[in-house]
């Protein structure tokens, strides 16, 4: 007898891996993104100093939500895997060359703006290819008896290059509010200039996308139109957080203005869930089809009840040591 709802369970645990990695990797990416316009050298090696020490602990959510996935629920995998092959392998591809740009950049002296350009080149892909994974996940997938039928370029069209788009905006700003957080000087005066015109970019690429998902898929619009209900407290939290964002910007406040943009990813991608909320493969599987048997749930579960509690807290003791701001001539390396 099954006791308990286990693809719920990992649907869960899946997700919260997800935005999990979203919001860490997601200023280091966007620290990435800002790299190249960046008002000095000395500037570089301060915001990469700010990232050094976390990002790669960052990146363990990425491992944690993929692995999940494969092990509960495997027809995702066998669906989602070749239908965005290329988009997945951008992705990998720019998180290799900035991982391998964090460390010889700090080596070089005369190919320094080499991996300068490749920090900040495998950023904005790496960013690009997840917003336009996004996008496919909205738009849905074209299967046939669990198989994915689509060629290998449907998930790049207009709509999923708006969603990479504004998830460039998106990590952008999140990256300049960390930046605020963690610097100070005229570092900390560009990232506050930055802050709102990468706001009003994110707010109005966003809006863009709400207006442009319905006519995408019936289901998402018969979701939020129909029907107006609750979920509509989410896109008003949004804009709650996008206010909050102004607001302690222009009164210079150095860490609300991170907080209230985790806020902002945290609401939009709870509202992306309820569009597509029961379905996993949309629009034809949920993720009770998808699930793998149950004792395979149920005996990996056990093992990922012990790794999520160290995951956490080796995460919360990381930023606590390296807690702080980061100065110029004292980062991480």
């Amino acid at each position: 007898m099954e006791l308990f709802d286990l693809p719920l369970i990992w649907a869960f645990i899946i997700g919260f891996g997800i935005i999990m990695y979203v919001l860490m990797d997601g200023f280091d990416l966007g620290v990435g993104i800002l790299f190249p316009f960046a008002p000095s050298e000395e500037d570089r090696d301060t915001m990469m100093n700010t990232v050094a020490p976390v990002w790669d602990g960052n990146e363990t959510w990425l491992v944690l939500g993929g692995a999940g996935l494969l092990a509960a629920f495997p027809l995702v995998y066998s669906i989602l895997l070749p239908a965005l092959y290329i988009g997945v392998f951008l992705l990998v591809a720019g998180l290799i060359f900035r991982g391998v740009a964090f460390e010889f950049r700090f080596k070089a002296r005369t190919s320094r703006y080499l991996w300068n350009w490749a920090f900040a080149g495998g950023s904005t892909i790496a960013t690009f290819a997840q917003g336009a994974v996004v996008g496919a996940y909205i738009q849905g997938f074209e299967t046939l008896d669990g198989v994915y039928v689509g060629s290998a370029l449907d998930w790049l069209t207009p709509f999923t290059v708006l969603t990479g788009l504004g998830m460039l905006a998106g990590y952008a700003l999140l990256g300049t509010t960390w930046l605020i957080m963690k610097t100070e000087g005229h570092l900390q005066d560009w990232a506050y200039k930055l802050a709102l015109p990468l706001l009003g970019g994110v707010l109005v690429v966003f809006g863009m996308i709400s207006v442009w998902t319905p006519f995408v898929d019936d289901m998402v619009r018969d979701r939020w139109f129909s029907n107006l209900s609750v979920i509509w407290i989410l896109p008003a939290l949004t804009l709650l957080c996008a206010f909050q964002i102004y607001r302690s910007v222009r009164n210079r406040l150095e860490g609300m203005p991170f907080v209230a943009t985790m806020g902002l990813f945290i609401f939009t991608y709870l509202g992306l869930i309820v569009s597509r909320w029961p379905y996993v493969v949309p629009p034809d599987y949920t993720l009770w089809d998808a699930a793998s048997a149950y004792e395979s749930q149920l005996f990996l579960l056990l093992g990922l009840l012990f790794v999520i509690p160290i995951v956490l807290a080796y995460t919360a003791w990381t930023y606590w040591v390296f807690r702080g701001k980061v100065r110029a001539g004292e980062g991480y390396h």
